[in-house]
């Protein structure tokens, strides 16, 4: 076969690459249209994928358990029982320590923002502001006032986030009944879609979940890691400065670990706020120093070494995928942007081995050799 083309002149060449351009710009459009019309039917059917997402993100985290009590001789559905209820007693418990930090922690920031407040008047009565006390009366006045004039925006804003919260307990209630039945029905699934799709297409199908499911749980575990590590050492931080509400500023930045970048940010500058209108401007810049070590050592060594084998997604990515899961979903998009980034290079990657495979049988064909592999999914 001839395998260095000629044209007869540059016309001919020029065409040539012309319609190799359309043809492919044709393709790129499709694929294009294709990923919108699937964006689009995402988020028609988002109140469905949520709790599902988060049902099997918190099956990666039963499942290790669940799995050691099968091989103890339990059932499925017992373990997953045990494993569920479990979980959820333990995540009430901190809950309700969290709270109890919370009850107890409040009085204290409110005497600290008090007297904070108290020295911004003392400051703001001297130069360069040289207020008055009848001025600040009347921009706290115009401030009452401003509040007053939007009470019904406000009061609407209330029943939309009271809304939004009871919409999230159904959506966590089915994501845990999901989880429930992906911890005690998982096993069968790879082998019933199998049998139900071909055993040519189901090999590739069921090789390509498995391999997604292997990058979710590595994503939870090293994830899970990084933020602990980061919540241990900004806990300590806040001890250390005696900041009030160590305790549940430590859970905040373990849970806000989760949430690439954005989360480690918010959690970040709660601490240094707290630790600003409770004990100051020095503490706070103690804090901010102790966060911007703490989340420089987890940006640039922990989550490298953890996660470079398990998600192979460079920084750019994970930001650029997380920006746009929130512009697109909200707080739901950032949580979820990274897993969905991930599965969808595991299937990019997945797609790259299946053609390179398939490479190697036409240039051993076209070289006239046998071809020393067989087309079929890749190890």
């Amino acid at each position: 076969m001839e395998r260095d083309r000629r044209w007869a002149d540059k016309g001919e060449a020029i065409g040539h690459g012309v319609s190799w351009l359309a043809r492919w710009s044709l393709r790129v459009a499709l694929a294009a249209l294709g990923f919108w019309m699937v964006l689009w039917l995402v988020g028609q059917l988002w109140v469905v994928v949520m709790p599902v997402l988060l049902g099997l993100l918190i099956t990666t985290v039963l499942w290790p358990p669940a799995r050691w009590l099968m091989s103890k001789g339990l059932n499925s559905a017992l373990a997953a029982t045990i494993v569920l209820v479990v979980g959820l007693a333990v995540l009430v418990g901190v809950i309700a320590a969290i709270s109890s930090s919370i009850a107890s922690g409040v009085p204290e920031i409110a005497e600290s923002a008090q007297a904070a407040l108290t020295q911004l008047q003392s400051w703001a009565a001297g130069p360069p502001l040289n207020l008055r006390d009848t001025d600040l009366d009347r921009l706290v006045a115009q401030g009452v006032d401003q509040v007053r004039s939007s009470i019904g925006s406000i009061a609407s804003g209330l029943l939309t986030g009271a809304g939004a919260v009871t919409s999230g307990v159904v959506t966590g209630l089915v994501a845990l009944l999901l989880a429930f039945f992906f911890v005690k029905d998982g096993m069968r699934f790879t082998p019933w879609l199998r049998g139900l799709i071909g055993e040519r297409a189901g090999g590739h199908v069921t090789t390509v979940l498995e391999r997604i499911w292997a990058t979710l749980g590595s994503f939870i575990r090293s994830q899970a890691i990084v933020s602990l590590i980061d919540a241990v050492f900004i806990g300590l931080g806040l001890v250390i400065l005696g900041v009030p509400l160590a305790v549940p500023l430590a859970a905040l930045t373990f849970l806000g670990g989760f949430i690439p970048i954005i989360g480690a940010f918010v959690a970040g500058a709660l601490a240094v706020l707290v630790a600003l209108v409770s004990n100051g401007l020095t503490t706070a810049v103690i804090m901010l120093v102790i966060v911007i070590v703490v989340q420089q050592v987890e940006g640039n060594v922990l989550q490298p070494i953890l996660q470079s084998r398990g998600l192979r997604l460079h920084a750019a990515v994970v930001l650029l995928v997380v920006t746009a899961g929130t512009s697109l979903y909200g707080i739901a998009g950032a949580f979820f942007s990274v897993p969905v980034a991930a599965a969808v290079a595991v299937v990019l990657r997945y797609l790259g081995e299946v053609i390179e495979a398939r490479s190697v049988i036409v240039t051993s064909q076209v070289d006239g050799d046998e071809p020393v592999e067989t087309e079929r999914s890749p190890e």
